[in-house]
């Protein structure tokens, strides 16, 4: 935004401090207008029939405006939960699974999503069903504290589900 002596207009409409308009004046009367009240001129918008300024202090207006930017990448990254894939097999052991689960539960706690796979190899393929069982028992595991998003689904070798941290 073009401040003071970068303003490039002849006639503007100035707004005060506290948001009066202080009406159509020329560029000279609006900078001194500003420098007697210790504010900058700064230029609105420059699109209007008449461009307005307004009387303000711009480092502060700059400053608010960066910290209102950071509070929204702050919620944007809250809305964007990572999601953190954990793979299993469909013989997979006792203590492996309870291992993961222990994993994913802390993960679940700090509000991330989970992407739980597994790959079938050679003539595993026979047994989608026993990797189905493997994976709906991890879900039931932690359903205390999550939902299932998707159902497990077969693509192809692969079998999937996405289990998202409930709300509370």
């Amino acid at each position: 935004m073009p401040i003071n002596e970068q303003i490039r207009v002849k006639q503007m409409l100035v707004i005060g401090p506290n948001g009066e308009q202080l009406g159509i004046k020329s560029k000279e009367e609006a900078l001194t207008l500003a420098s007697y009240a210790g504010f900058d001129l700064v230029l609105i918008n420059d699109k209007a029939d008449n461009p307005v300024c307004k009387l303000m202090d711009y480092n502060k207006f700059k400053y608010e405006k960066k910290k209102k930017q950071k509070e929204a990448l702050k919620k944007q990254k809250e809305n964007n939960a990572e999601m953190k894939e954990y793979r299993l097999s469909p013989n997979i052991d006792v203590h492996d699974f309870n291992t993961k689960l222990i994993n994913a539960k802390k993960y679940l706690e700090k509000g991330h999503k989970i992407k739980l796979s597994i790959r079938f190899k050679g003539r595993e393929m026979q047994f989608t069903d026993k990797g189905k069982e493997v994976l709906l028992r991890f879900a039931e595991s932690l359903n205390e504290i999550s939902t299932i998003e998707t159902a497990p689904t077969l693509d192809g070798r692969n079998m999937m589900a996405i289990i998202s941290p409930s709300k509370k």
